[in-house]
């Protein structure tokens, strides 16, 4: 049983992969990272070079993953118990770990890494993925409906996307590449009332069934009209169409309004998440 390191994402995508997108639901966030870094280049994410780690079991057999594109934390995907416990290890001894200085995990997981991981560590976020089970309508229903983002919208949407960095304290910046990929399938979608954008939301593309709501936003001068849960419900039903199987979101605890909204329209909680930060 052993952890492989790597910053050869070919070496990774044979490796890994296929486990990785058995749990497609678990393991989201590393379908749809992976599959930007497949699609745009190993810095589609920052300048610095991706890290790739893929644990392999006593059968043999690849069983969980992890990736990290800084400035984002270290991700790890859906892990076995022993796999967690010898990944405290490897933070002490591997090159390519010590630099990490954030990690999101399962609640557990992360429970169970915060005493290993060579600093102290702050619980910097909490969140919780949700599967939808059955799309239900916004009651009531907003004023105005949903379309596609189209090419001429992009500065509009890095304006909006910009906003919800800020306001999340997200690391990184809107990319314009990543904004175009989502306007070439269909997986960003406007809410206008009065023929005027309001609100937006994407979808990933779906992988291994999988696609995943995100971002959510509105103006804080377009708030508390419901705008937001019209769109989501839009975006829910347009990531169907395209092919998903699990339409899957995350949502921040601390955000009660929000959690309140996506459960409304038939969003159920799956797991919860950590993000540690180093001290």
């Amino acid at each position: 049983m052993t952890w492989t390191f790597s910053t050869d994402l070919a070496a990774y995508l044979a490796a890994a992969c296929p486990a990785v997108a058995a749990q497609p639901v678990v393991n989201t966030s590393l379908l749809t990272v992976t599959d930007a870094l497949v699609r745009r280049g190993p810095h589609a994410f920052g300048s610095a070079d991706p890290v790739f780690g893929w644990w392999t079991g006593a059968d043999g057999a690849v069983a969980g993953a992890l990736l990290c594109t800084p400035p984002f934390p270290l991700l790890l995907g859906a892990l076995p118990v022993e796999a967690v416990r010898e990944l405290g290890s490897a933070f002490a001894s591997e090159p390519l770990l010590r630099g990490a200085g954030a990690l999101n995990a399962r609640r557990s997981d992360a429970s169970a890494l915060a005493g290993v991981w060579g600093a102290p560590a702050r619980v910097a976020e909490e969140l919780r993925l949700y599967r939808l089970d059955g799309l239900r309508a916004p009651d009531p229903v907003p004023e105005g409906g949903g379309r596609p983002a189209a090419e001429a919208d992009l500065p509009l949407l890095v304006e909006w996307l910009t906003a919800f960095h800020r306001e999340c304290d997200a690391p990184g910046t809107p990319s314009e590449a990543a904004l175009r990929d989502r306007i070439s399938y269909g997986g960003c979608l406007l809410w206008e009332h009065g023929g005027v954008p309001v609100s937006v939301a994407g979808f990933s593309r779906p992988l291994a069934g999988a696609s995943r709501i995100g971002p959510v936003y509105t103006p804080p001068a377009a708030r508390g009209r419901g705008y937001a849960a019209g769109v989501t419900h839009a975006a829910s039903g347009a990531a169907y169409a395209a092919g998903a199987d699990h339409v899957l979101l995350f949502t921040d605890l601390a955000n009660p309004t929000s959690n309140g909204i996506y459960q409304r329209l038939g969003y159920t909680p799956v797991e919860d998440r950590v993000v540690l930060e180093a001290l």
